[in-house]
């Protein structure tokens, strides 16, 4: 675990390199002593011979630092020392690693470059002190084309392993994106239609109170307070199933067609649903919940005491259709003016940059959008020609690429 640990990581960003480097050239020189006193590959080193094989191994301390530097120092020393016909076996390991670091951390033209420079150097002084030795020649060569296509490998392997964990770190925060903004859609569904719902009903009940004391509708007040309380407690129960959800899985209970009854009942809407035995998929009647949920609020907040509110659900080649309509004309700037794309609320009539109203947090129409297009589907909200206010969605049953 740890080598391949190593073999992923980059070498010039590793913790406390200079004091392993240090430790593994303290090592290679005592393995190149051990092979110059052993090994018959040429004469023992004399003074001379001993300084340049040691110096060689000096500036492997510092090779990740300055990789292309290292390499000249340790040709630099390692040239002459084979010039001189001493054991040419001894001082490979230093030789090898300093390749291996110029080309595991240089582009592919200068490993090209460097390994072209090295051969050449290493070809010429073994012709130089045995002219004879052909298969001397291949196995210096070899060894080091070898070496360096072995760094190239690693450092694309580096490339290859970054280049995945990049992209699944940008899959994991667009992923993380898109669940940030579906939990905001569904805060501000679940909020907005029940914090309306209470302020319409607190409304009614102070109406009451304040309207003629002396013949005060002890009745409508009660009405009034238990659809505040079952408000409450029905919006307690979906921040709850909202909150289970999050903390369970991406796929949970949610709102579906089955919970339309409940939905509209309290706005006193019209509903006809005609779906028959088809199965509607989970996320198609989620986002058809939420789309007559806003527009509900919508229309509760903006469509005037005569309004009159319908919703249609029912299917249409393979497309659950959607259509929620307000006959109600109250001017108004809908949830946040013009923030619903240059419309106004459900209910209101005034054009793109309206005003007025008691304003909203503006994602309502943009909210109902996105849920469509998150199926799959389109979503178009306006104006109707003789006054009032139309939604309508068409959410397609088959799975369908949603374009970006």
């Amino acid at each position: 675990m740890d080598f391949a640990a190593a073999l992923i990581r980059d070498p010039q960003a590793a913790p406390y390199r200079t004091r392993y480097d240090a430790a593994a050239a303290a090592g290679f020189a005592l393995v190149a002593v051990a092979l110059a006193l052993t090994v018959d590959d040429g004469r023992r080193p004399d003074a001379l011979g001993w300084v340049l094989l040691l110096a060689a191994h000096v500036p492997l301390v510092w090779r990740r630092r300055a990789p292309l530097a290292v390499l000249l120092a340790v040709v630099a020393c390692v040239a002459p020392y084979h010039a001189l016909d001493f054991m040419h076996l001894a001082p490979i390991p230093a030789s090898m690693t300093a390749l291996y670091t110029v080309a595991s951390t240089g582009r592919p033209q200068r490993t090209l470059i460097v390994g072209l420079t090295v051969t050449s150097i290493t070809l010429t002084i073994q012709l130089f002190v045995n002219p004879h030795e052909v298969v001397e020649l291949l196995r210096v060569s070899g060894w080091v084309i070898a070496m360096l296509v072995f760094g190239a490998s690693i450092r694309l392997y580096r490339q290859l392993v970054a280049g995945v964990v990049e992209r699944a770190e940008r899959e994991g925060e667009r992923k993380a994106a898109e669940e940030r903004l579906r939990i905001a859609r569904d805060l501000h569904d679940l909020l907005a239609h029940s914090i309306t719902l209470i302020g319409v009903q607190a409304s009614v009940a102070a109406h009451v109170l304040v309207a003629d004391p002396d013949r005060l509708d002890r009745e409508a007040l009660v009405r009034a307070l238990e659809g505040i309380s079952e408000t409450c407690r029905d919006a307690r129960a979906e921040v709850r199933t909202t909150l289970d959800v999050l903390r369970a899985a991406p796929e949970g209970p949610l709102p579906d067609l089955a919970s339309l009854p409940d939905l509209v009942r309290p706005s006193g809407a019209d509903l006809t649903v005609r779906t028959g035995a088809v199965k509607v998929p989970a996320a198609v009647g989620a986002a058809a919940y939420r789309i007559v949920q806003e527009s509900l609020t919508n229309a509760v907040r903006h469509g005037g005491p005569d309004a009159r509110v319908r919703v249609d659900v029912g299917l249409a080649e393979e497309v659950l259709t959607v259509r929620v309509t307000n006959s109600g004309a109250a001017a108004g700037g809908g949830d946040g003016g013009g923030g619903h794309d240059g419309s106004a609320g459900s209910g209101g009539t005034a054009g793109p940059g309206a005003s007025g109203g008691s304003g909203g947090s503006g994602y309502g129409i943009v909210g109902m959008r996105e849920r469509a297009r998150s199926v799959g589907g389109t979503l178009s909200a306006g104006p109707r020609d003789g006054g009032g206010f139309e939604v309508t969605a068409a959410l397609p049953l088959a799975a369908r690429e949603v374009a970006a």
